[in-house]
């Protein structure tokens, strides 16, 4: 059979669901197997799902997965029609070559997005012949991470239907032996805990997830469309009092180092708290929570500072103090009465933490500096590298720094880069109910040093992963694999030097007997060594420069090649039947802006499932070709309610590029059509606006779609506004300050221009490629990142967003790029304290009730009921990219009011 390449672009994984089409008459998922090992921590799952097509004619059948963003994708390949089409694993541009060749030849494109705390969702499809099947088969590898004493490995099920034949096997061997397991997850729940099997034999263990297709309809998120949650299977193994546990090949070792029986070290910590006004609400009520638990949390002999910042700096005590009764409620008062307000001055508020510790050297100890934030530095220093050179110039390697980044208007790249140059790691807090749970997590990690200075040396070994390591916690695990030099298995001799409170510590044991295996596992400990290379390659591409960083990157690069990894520096390409359409999807970095795109297949109906992202094509009586936007986005983000918006609060409006719902004709005859692509934006509190690309020849004027979130676990609503119109963002009259914005009416554009009017004479006209300012009858104009001062009135223009700042209100306009164009999308990020404002930025959140449900869905606003449609909205006003599901109704339904209340005659 001939074959067409089509390109996917992957990136790592640990869960797996298979996606087809609602009508059991026309489909069949009729097996669906997961099966994952686990070896000395480094887990395989293949993920096997079989479809079969009832229909009497040809079908797409889509598959679908997620998959953990720290798991590495390593195989994938389909066997359709006693044919087997793997793919293969290329450089990111060559991939991205062949997908551009054949978006020239009318083929599309597909998707790639984030979708949790953990995860990443991949997708990719094939036609079927009639009565005929399909089986997709993915493969993916991860290093299980210890975190507060246990390894987790998550499993995601969500098939779509009950499947007859779905098992899920598990099986772990350890030689270190098997301390204790158990299975949690949503699956492991109600009748489902039923078809569970787990044994337990010593270094051995085995857990079987066999339901029937009655138990998969009846866990809490199941019901008649199957299974959708996690089986979490939690362990930990015996541990060797002195060396660890070392597993060594004739080419390749790797070695797991977690020590339990030491003294615990007093700590030296300083918490640096963001109190600046886009902590407001939630955010700040369960920032104090955690800060109160945590502080009590902390041993006698540790010593501690709490400073918080806006654009100032407030200190509790100017010095590091006991952690005794008296001290530590006076420091959990101070905690309780952080109050939020003013810019972010990041750069200060580091360096007097380290101008903290530095004063308070104390041997025997531990030092540590954390850093919670959730937004980008708008005062003081704003330069990003120059805060960078600051704090690790005053931090000099002494002590490690943990930044966490509240929500997803933070810089999360800029906050991972200063940790990783500082020896400590950062990492992202999710806006939810649970955000103060995960603060108290992370400091848990934390909370108990064992060991510091920790280096790890290796005689008779080569090409080594990180052996430097300041600080060891207690519950985690330090692990190192490498080349054992020559293959001389009988030279190599590992040795672990520490300090444990004030004296130096050597771990060796000459006597032990480092387990050698033989060639059958030569195989696995090479490919450890190859993914923990390619992990600390990737963070040291992140820090380093010039031909350092190009090395690093090269050297990364060539490791994902040859073991087939897909990175964010490779693309897999799969081989499909001959004429299939073409898929590119890129591994996103953690906050990086994801991409999504559909493809138009003519001439035939796609297998999907309703919540299936896709736009769909058919040919209608008249001849021309009705585009129908079905759901198009991003399945629910765990943890993140649809309704919510990681890094808001409040009311408000988001702004993004529009999903009609109503069909556009498009004059013409079957022929390919450009592949679209959805932009959107959206605001602190609410609201989001989309635009759905014009095609070629249609000269349908633009709808923009705007989203009302709610103010509960629902569906918000959604309405469309068609044309080229100026609309009222932003009107605060007590603080004489109006922001209007010009929508475009380009394909896959945003806002042309936005103006802001503050007090009487001074109007600042936004477009992209000036800011220029009125302040009277002066006008400048300013091309650069100069920050721009006028009264109380502050413009940041950065690379990918411009900060706005205006008293106690705050306005993002995010920049995009089109086709070598930019457009902007605003966000309100920090609403006034009095909140006396209107426009579309200012909407409150939603109330309604669900009244009707069939024949078709009825909403109860006030006393007003509305038959509304599912559809959805595209978020582009965060760097992770977030689909909603909302209910689709006129304009008027969803604002209670006209809509020409929005819109302005001029800006």
């Amino acid at each position: 059979m001939d074959r067409a390449v089509v390109q996917i672009t992957l990136f790592g994984l640990l869960l797996a669901l298979a996606t087809t089409l609602p009508n059991k008459d026309d489909w069949d998922i009729y097996s669906f197997h997961i099966n994952s090992t686990v070896t000395s921590r480094y887990a395989t799952t293949v993920i096997t799902s079989r479809v079969a097509n009832r229909m009497d004619d040809s079908k797409e059948i889509e598959f679908q997965v997620r998959i953990p963003k720290n798991a590495f994708i390593s195989k994938f390949r389909m066997f359709i029609d006693g044919q087997v089409y793997d793919g293969v694993v290329k450089g990111k541009e060559k991939a991205q070559q062949q997908y551009t060749e054949a978006v020239s030849r009318g083929e599309s494109a597909g998707l790639v997005s984030s979708v949790g705390r953990t995860l990443e969702e991949f997708k990719t499809s094939v036609t079927v012949a009639a009565h005929q099947k399909v089986t997709f088969e993915l493969t993916y590898e991860e290093l299980l991470k210890r975190r507060l004493g246990k390894y987790e490995l998550q499993i995601h099920a969500r098939p779509m239907q009950p499947v007859k034949d779905f098992k899920v096997d598990v099986y772990i061997n350890e030689k270190a032996g098997i301390n204790f397991i158990e299975v949690k997850g949503g699956l492991s729940t109600k009748a489902l805990a039923n078809a569970i099997t787990k044994t337990h034999m010593d270094k051995q263990a085995w857990v079987y997830f066999y339901p029937t297709e009655d138990q998969q309809k009846t866990c809490d998120s199941c019901g008649e469309q199957g299974m959708n949650g996690d089986l979490v299977i939690v362990y930990d193994v015996n541990r060797n009092p002195s060396l660890g546990d070392i597993k060594k090949s004739d080419r390749y070792f790797v070695h797991h180092f977690a020590p339990s029986n030491l003294a615990s070290i007093p700590k030296n910590v300083v918490f640096v708290i963001d109190q600046s006004g886009s902590m407001h609400g939630r955010k700040m009520e369960q920032t104090r929570i955690a800060l109160i638990h945590i502080l009590s949390d902390l041993a006698e002999d540790d010593h501690f500072g709490l400073i918080t910042f806006d654009s100032s700096i407030f200190h509790w005590k100017r010095e590091l103090v006991q952690a005794n009764m008296e001290n530590l409620e006076s420091a959990k008062k101070f905690a309780r009465e952080i109050a939020e307000r003013g810019a972010t001055d990041i750069n200060k508020a580091v360096l007097e933490g380290a101008r903290m510790l530095n004063a308070h050297p104390r041997e025997g100890s531990a030092s540590m500096l954390i850093l919670l934030t959730d937004g980008d530095p708008t005062s003081g220093v704003t330069n990003l590298e120059v805060i960078q050179s600051n704090v690790r110039g005053a931090i000099a390697d002494k002590f490690p720094l943990y930044c966490l980044g509240f929500g997803f208007d933070v810089n999360f790249e800029f906050l991972e880069k200063m940790s990783l140059q500082n020896n400590g790691v950062a990492r992202r807090i999710y806006e939810d109910s649970d955000a103060d749970l995960q603060l108290k997590g992370f400091y848990e990690e934390v909370a108990t040093p064992l060991l510091t200075d920790v280096t790890m040396i290796y005689n008779g070994g080569a090409n080594l992963t990180q052996t430097s390591f300041s600080q060891y916690y207690n519950g985690s695990e330090i692990v190192v694999a490498g080349q054992i030099t020559d293959n001389d298995i009988e030279t190599f001799t590992p040795q672990v030097v520490a300090i444990s409170s004030n004296r130096r510590v050597t771990f060796s044991d000459t006597n032990a007997t480092v387990e050698s295996n033989g060639t059958v596992s030569d195989s696995h400990i090479q490919r450890v060594w190859a993914y923990l290379t390619v992990k600390q390659l990737l963070e040291k591409e992140l820090v380093l420069s010039g031909s350092e960083k190009e090395n690093a990157k090269k050297e990364a690069f060539e490791l994902s090649l040859k073991y087939s990894f897909v990175t964010p520096l490779t693309s897999m390409v799969v081989t499909k039947p001959q004429g299939e359409n073409t898929d590119v999807l890129h591994k996103p970095k953690e906050g990086e802006a994801t991409q999504q795109r559909t493809h138009t297949a003519m001439g035939r109906q796609p297998m999907l499932h309703q919540n299936t992202p896709r736009i769909t094509s058919r040919i209608t009586s008249r001849g021309s070709i009705d585009l129908t936007p079905a759901y198009f986005g991003i399945p629910g983000h765990p943890g993140i309610p649809a309704r919510s918006v990681p890094g808001h609060s409040g009311g408000g409006a988001r702004l993004s590029r529009p999903v009609s719902n109503t069909p556009r004709r498009v004059p013409g005859v079957m022929q390919g059509y450009p592949s679209t692509h959805l932009d959107s934006v959206e605001d602190a509190d609410g609201l989001v606006f989309h635009d759905l690309p014009d095609f070629e020849n249609s000269a349908v004027p633009v709808s923009h779609r705007f989203l009302l979130k709610t103010e509960n676990l629902s569906l918000p609503l959604c309405f469309d506004v068609t044309g080229d119109v100026r609309l009222k963002l932003l009107h605060h009259p007590n603080r004489e300050l109006s922001v209007n914005g010009e929508l475009d009416s380009v394909a896959n554009g945003g806002f042309r221009r936005i103006v802001i009017h503050f007090k009487n004479d001074l109007h600042v006209k936004i477009d992209p490629k000036r800011i220029t300012v009125r302040e009277g009858q002066t006008r400048t104009s300013y091309i650069g990142q100069d920050p721009i001062t006028a009264g109380s009135l502050t413009v940041i223009r950065r690379d990918k967003e411009i900060d706005v700042a205006a008293g106690d209100t705050r306005i993002i306009i995010v920049i995009h790029e089109q086709n070598g164009e930019e457009f902007f999308w605003p966000v309100l990020r920090q609403r006034p304290l009095d909140d006396n404002i209107s426009g579309i930025l200012a909407l409150k959140p939603a109330v309604y009730e669900e009244v009707q449900q069939s024949p078709t869905t009825r909403l109860k606003i006030k006393d007003q009921e509305i038959d509304v449609t599912r559809d959805s909205a595209v978020d582009y006003s965060i760097v992770s990219l977030l689909t909603h599901d909302c209910w689709l109704m006129s304009a008027e339904s969803a604002l209670e009011r006209q809509l020409d209340d929005f819109i302005v005659t001029q800006l």
